[in-house]
Order: structure tokens, then sequence, then C-alpha cells
């Protein structure tokens, strides 16, 4: 026993040195992306295979043991079957990507001119700037989506101030539908879109459009041949980080979109506290995560074998 107890410690005594500071400071990240998205993302697969289920919890178990020591197995692929063959779900997978997308684009718009004027901006003011970029963070995020249900609802200050004007007979259908939505979701996540590309912009040489002016470059073309191809990590970086989130949004389509907007995120809602048919709902998450995450490491790996 006591020639035991001196192997493990001399065992572990030698993982010890071996294992150094690096190793230590590489494994967290590690560790909590297993913990907090790996494991997470493992169990709602579990759940997904299963079948739905009035109990607690709401489906049933994929193994079971029989006599002796047989093991069965049970993967029900009825949920993702439902997921392809329903229009429900197929309209709600088309419109969240509709209006992910379209946000994206429109904060791309936005946010390019927005990240290049700061980042030409004399130094004493560039600080200024970037914090009246994160100023609305200051503010809860349901009290800033509130405020476009006071700017757009029928009573709201836009149609008040048309009416008052003689603008419009009656007041505009600004809210419940899609445009409401991508206005929200545009004005919610359009610093994930400055920041990264300031940041790609503000390194860029500006000494190479000055060189372009002076080989005869007019400023458009100079803009778009050395301006738009050196910002091209910040556009990668700034679209993943808007739509990534955007396609998933529940809250913004749900106050600003009303019934008539059905995305992901309210099925995926709708599945797991209404109809509690936790299995669909998972299976849900699974396809909308692969169907986010496949595009961006396949964008990845061919700006690897671009570069």
């Amino acid at each position: 026993m006591y020639r035991i107890e001196e192997r493990i410690i001399s065992w572990f005594t030698e993982l010890a040195a071996k294992v150094s500071g690096r190793h230590i400071l590489v494994a967290i990240p590690f560790g909590w992306i297993f913990v907090f998205f790996i494991c997470p993302c493992l169990i709602l697969m579990k759940i997904s295979f299963a079948e739905g289920l009035i109990a607690s919890p709401p489906y049933t178990t994929l193994m079971d043991w029989l006599s002796g020591y047989l093991l069965q197995i049970r993967i029900n692929l009825g949920n993702y079957a439902l997921l392809f063959t329903d229009e429900m779900y197929i309209r709600g997978f088309a419109t969240s990507v509709m209006i992910a997308g379209a946000s994206t684009a429109c904060c791309l718009l936005i946010g390019f001119p927005m990240a290049y004027a700061i980042a030409r901006s004399p130094r004493r003011i560039r600080g200024i700037l970037l914090m009246l970029v994160v100023l609305p963070f200051w503010t809860s995020f349901l009290i800033r989506v509130y405020a476009w249900i006071m700017l757009l609802s029928p009573c709201g200050f836009i149609n008040s101030l048309l009416l008052k004007f003689h603008l419009i007979d009656a007041p505009l259908q600004l809210m419940n539908n899609s445009y409401a939505a991508c206005m929200g979701i545009i004005y919610a996540y359009l610093p994930f879109m400055i920041f990264p590309l300031y940041g790609a912009i503000e390194k860029s040489d500006y000494s190479l459009m000055e060189a372009a002016y002076d080989l005869g470059c007019s400023p458009i073309k100079a803009f778009f041949s050395i301006v738009v191809p050196l910002a091209s990590p910040g556009v990668y970086a700034g679209s993943a980080l808007v739509f990534v989130p955007a396609i998933g949004e529940f809250v913004i389509p749900e106050l600003l979109g009303g019934a008539q907007t059905l995305t992901v995120g309210r099925l995926v809602w709708n599945e797991f506290f209404q109809n509690m048919s936790w299995p669909t709902a998972a299976a849900l998450s699974i396809i909308l995560l692969i169907f986010v995450v496949l595009p961006i490491v396949l964008a990845q790996r061919s700006r690897e074998v671009t570069i």
C-alpha cells in the first residue's frame, strides 16, 4: 500500500513538473470554452435526439439498461426532419436570415464612414468620438428598445409629428413588421461594427492614400482600392459580431416586429415555454448553431488559404 501511494505521489510530481505556467494560461480559456460552450451544446444535442414527454424533464432518455448488461440506445431524428419539412420553421429561418443579413449590411454601410471619420480625426477628439459610440451602452438595453416603441408606435413621436404638419392623414404602420425589427437591431448592434472597423482603419498606413493621389488616382477610387481592402479584417469581424447575435435575436423582433415577424428566437421560446417541446427547441438551437458557425469557419479557412 505504501508503494502504491509513493508511485501516485511521484506521478503527480512529474506531472506538475511538466506543466508550466504557460500551459496553465492556455488551459484556462480552453477550460472556460469547454464548460460554458461545449458542455451546454452537448446537452442540447442530447435533448434534440430525444422524444417529447409530459413529465419532468419533458423528454425521454436516450439510453436504458435492459436485463443484464444490455444497453438500449434510442435516437429520434424526427425533430430535425420536422424543421426541414414544416413551413413554419422554414419561414422562421428565412425571416431570421433576411433580418440579420439586412441589418448587417446596413450596419456596414453606416459604420464604415463613421469608423473612417473617427480614425482620421485628430487624436485630441478621437477619444471623445469613441466615447459617444459607447455612450448608448450606459443605458439599459430594454430601455433603448422601448424608446424605439415610443418613436414608432401609432401614437409615437414620428406619427404625431407627421400628423401635426398634415403630412399624413392617418398614423403610419411603422411597428409590427420586419423593418422595425431591422431598425432596432441596427441601432443596438451598430457599435459592434464600428469598433472592429475603426481598429483596422486606424492601423492602416495613410501614406498609401497620399501615394495614390500623387499617381493621379481619384479619392473615391483610392478609397475603394486601398482603404477597403486594408479594412477587410475589420469588415469580417464586425459582420460576424453583428450577424451572429442578430440571427438569434429574440427581444427586438418580439417588441418591435410583433407577432407577424416570426424568427428563430421566437420559435425557440415558443417551443420551450408554450409547447413544452424541449427536443424540438433543442434541435432548432443546434441547427441555428451549425448555420452560424459553419460559414464563419469556412470563411476563416478560405482567408488563411488566400493569405
